[in-house]
């Protein structure tokens, strides 16, 4: 009797370690054989979302992540700056040949410093930041770096690697979740998700290549990206009190981050930054 009731468990063992393996390798096989080329960065990319699909999860994110911050402000001069600043940044630069609708928000909460963005164009500033900012080159660069994780799709492929993660269970969601569909919006496998979106952090690389993006879409719209160079020494100065902003625990220290943008100011203007720039 012994012997009958263990060979079952280890038939069963077997089996559970050989289901997880099949898992696994569909879930290997699914990330990397999703390709496509972003035709901004010109990298391929291991995602299966649709624009459509990146707009209505940002959408749908939105209104938490606003709720997080004490909502959406009603200083209506603030919200006009920070909108007319956004649209030149998409209008004016590659962005507008991206799918995306791009809204940008500012939010009520005075003290924390940050910004951040959503998939498919919904971009926040906080009231906390927005107040540091002295220049409109300043708050072009803090939209720019913001519609930079936008365009380079960073909130997509941050799904995509979860879906790795997670295995079939990610790409089950994905595949029933229509954005025109109401009844699909409801199920808590996506309920999750638009939670996971409201906490996600970009990687160091991410948070490097948006400061590229922002320097090329912020001079495509016609600003001095020098500004991004100010943005960064307040942000660093804003970190010398006893409470450090809330940018500190998304964004890599800015002091590290400014040689490498200006670097790129460097590569992008190699006879010297045109003068007609706007600060």
């Amino acid at each position: 009797m012994i012997a009958s009731n263990r060979g079952p468990r280890r038939s069963f063992g077997g089996g559970r370690l050989i289901l997880a393996l099949i898992v696994a390798a569909v879930s290997l096989f699914s990330y990397y054989n999703t390709r496509s080329v972003n035709p901004v960065t010109n990298e391929t990319q291991h995602v299966d979302l649709t624009s459509d699909q990146e707009i209505a999860l940002g959408l749908q994110a939105a209104p938490e992540m606003a709720q997080q911050y004490g909502g959406e402000s009603d200083d209506s001069q603030a919200r006009a700056l920070v909108e007319r600043v956004c649209g030149e940044i998409v209008a004016r630069s590659d962005a507008h040949g991206t799918p995306y609708q791009y809204q940008c928000h500012v939010l009520a909460d005075p003290q924390t410093i940050n910004a951040f963005a959503l998939p498919g164009g919904q971009v926040f500033i906080t009231m906390g930041l927005l107040s540091k900012l002295k220049t409109e080159g300043q708050l072009a660069g803090v939209l720019g770096h913001e519609i930079g994780h936008v365009v380079a799709r960073h909130g997509a492929e941050h799904i995509a690697k979860q879906q790795l993660t997670q295995g079939l269970t990610g790409a089950a969601v994905l595949a029933t979740y229509d954005p025109r569909n109401p009844s699909s919006r409801n199920s808590a496998a996506v309920a999750m998700l638009i939670g996971n979106l409201v906490g996600m952090r970009f990687g160091r690389q991410d948070e490097l290549e948006a400061d590229r993006l922002g320097v090329k879409l912020m001079s495509e719209a016609g600003y001095d990206p020098r500004s991004m160079v100010d943005l960064m020494k307040i942000l660093e100065e804003s970190g010398g009190g006893e409470r450090q902003p809330e940018f500190f625990s998304t964004h890599p220290n800015p002091g590290h981050r400014i040689e490498q943008i200006q670097q790129v100011i460097s590569e992008t203007f190699p006879q010297g930054v045109p003068d007609n720039l706007r600060t």
